[in-house]
């Protein structure tokens, strides 16, 4: 899809709604378009004609984020090694849903605003089943469990580190240590296979 470039104080407002829209979603603040205009010290109106709804600059604000998980998913696809590439994607994931205020409600919601969302969504589901399916068809995944089984419990990992993750500084560290536990019993045993 090719758009047509912003003129540049079309572009600076635009890059100004979305740095306080980003602001606001790590303060943990509901995105209220009028709200969001004036703390940008833009009118009303520069604002709507930017983003119609407040799920459409919720999601340009996670667009980074997905485009970022959806290449690293594209590498992992890449390596040879099944469990190394799974572990590697949902590591790579689980760090992105402790450290992206953003990306939670927008993988989480029923419905996109914008068709970008929507296949950043599609490849990174699409890349979570391949992943699971390449290292349970090599033997590594616990017999029992499915790819579908993965979202809940890495949300199950992001609300615990919401939770009892300790101060920012610690987040990432404590989703690893949550994550690694999680791996340990999802990784097949000669007596579990």
């Amino acid at each position: 899809m090719t758009t047509t470039p912003l003129r540049k104080d079309a572009a600076r407002n635009w890059e100004r709604i979305v740095a306080v829209a980003r602001e606001l979603v790590e303060q943990g603040t509901p995105l209220q378009l009028n709200d969001v205009a004036r703390r940008a010290g833009l009118g009303v109106g520069t604002v709507y004609r930017h983003f119609s709804t407040p799920e459409a600059l919720l999601e340009t604000v996670a667009t980074p984020c997905l485009e970022a998980l959806v290449a690293h998913g594209e590498q992992a696809l890449a390596d040879t090694d099944p469990w190394r590439a799974l572990e590697g994607f949902l590591t790579r994931t689980v760090e992105a849903q402790v450290t992206d205020a953003s990306l939670a409600p927008v993988t989480a919601a029923p419905e996109e605003a914008l068709p970008r969302t929507r296949e950043l969504k599609a490849s990174l589901w699409s890349t979570g089943t391949e992943l699971f399916d390449r290292a349970r068809e090599a033997g590594t995944i616990r017999v029992g469990l499915a790819a579908a089984d993965m979202v809940p419990l890495m949300c199950g990992i992001a609300y615990a580190v919401d939770v009892h993750g300790g101060a920012a500084a610690d987040r990432v560290g404590t989703a690893h240590r949550y994550l690694a536990t999680l791996l340990g019993g999802l990784r097949a045993t000669p007596s579990n296979a």
